[in-house]
């Protein structure tokens, strides 16, 4: 027998032994019990498709799955009848539980006012692509709100609410629209969460102006004060003294104080006469 027949003989042979080998344990493994292990779970109400804001939600939309007892969820349920006919104030994707934080009160009803903050009002305000960032102004997001008034010849703008919050973004019929066609929303109206007073001075600025709004960090919570800028300022003069507010007979008014011409005097001159040694001289001083 030659070198390499006798090698050959030897692979062989030891190939056949590894496969009997690994046939025998998948066999031993084979026949070895399962051991199912009862893992303890409860029932968990989860969206059975994407609730949009303000939906009101039905049995259709909701669904019930098991759910580890061991990792509770904070705020959920576990029965369909705890969430029919309460409104969704936040939005919910498809198989994600619904918690208490995403659902308006019971009998509050459905739409935009239960997703409203107690003592907050829902205003609404006309943007284009440029009032709006280009699209970028959508629910959830925080703004800044500047008003651009003409006072007598002479433009000025201003910030006159700070950090507020975007509640929808389009009209009801767009934002249908999009969902249907997959198509972006068509930002033409803005509502916006604000306090009683700052609802009026949007719509104030709204009303004598044109109102632009500028997008916020959301890590970003610091109120922006700002005193405002003129044209004339911002064309590179001096800036505008700003109006006294006096009050005339019981009528608040405001009064620009204007500085007076600076009128620069010619300085005194005095003659004295000086006397050194048995001189006598006259100088001039000032």
């Amino acid at each position: 027998m030659s070198r390499n027949t006798r090698t050959f003989v030897v692979m062989a042979i030891a190939i056949a032994l590894a496969a009997a080998a690994s046939y025998g344990v998948y066999r031993a493994i084979k026949q070895i019990p399962v051991r199912e292990v009862a893992v303890s779970h409860y029932s968990a109400v989860v969206a059975s498709r994407d609730l949009p804001l303000g939906t009101l939600v039905t049995t259709e939309d909701v669904k019930l799955v098991p759910w580890p007892s061991s990792d509770p969820l904070t705020g959920g349920f576990d029965a369909v009848d705890k969430v029919v006919n309460r409104g969704v104030v936040a939005p919910v994707m498809k198989n994600e539980p619904l918690a208490e934080g995403k659902l308006a009160p019971i009998e509050a009803g459905a739409g935009l006012p239960p997703t409203i903050p107690a003592g907050m009002r829902a205003i609404s305000v006309k943007v284009n692509e440029v009032i709006g960032v280009a699209g970028f102004t959508v629910p959830g997001t925080r703004v800044d709100v500047l008003a651009m008034v003409r006072d007598n010849n002479n433009a000025m703008s201003r910030i006159v609410v700070t950090n507020v919050l975007v509640l929808t973004a389009g009209t009801k019929y767009d934002q249908d629209e999009s969902r249907k066609d997959g198509k972006p929303i068509r930002t033409t109206v803005v509502t916006l969460s604000v306090t009683p007073t700052d609802a009026e001075r949007i719509a104030l600025a709204a009303t004598e102006g044109q109102i632009v709004l500028a997008l916020r960090n959301p890590l970003d919570l610091e109120s922006a004060h700002t005193s405002g800028v003129r044209m004339a300022e911002l064309m590179g003069g001096a800036p505008a003294p700003a109006p006294k507010i006096v009050a005339v007979a019981g009528v608040r008014k405001a009064i620009l104080a204007v500085p007076l011409p600076v009128v620069e005097t010619a300085p005194m001159i005095y003659r004295v006469e000086a006397i050194r040694a048995s001189k006598r001289s006259q100088e001039t001083v000032q």
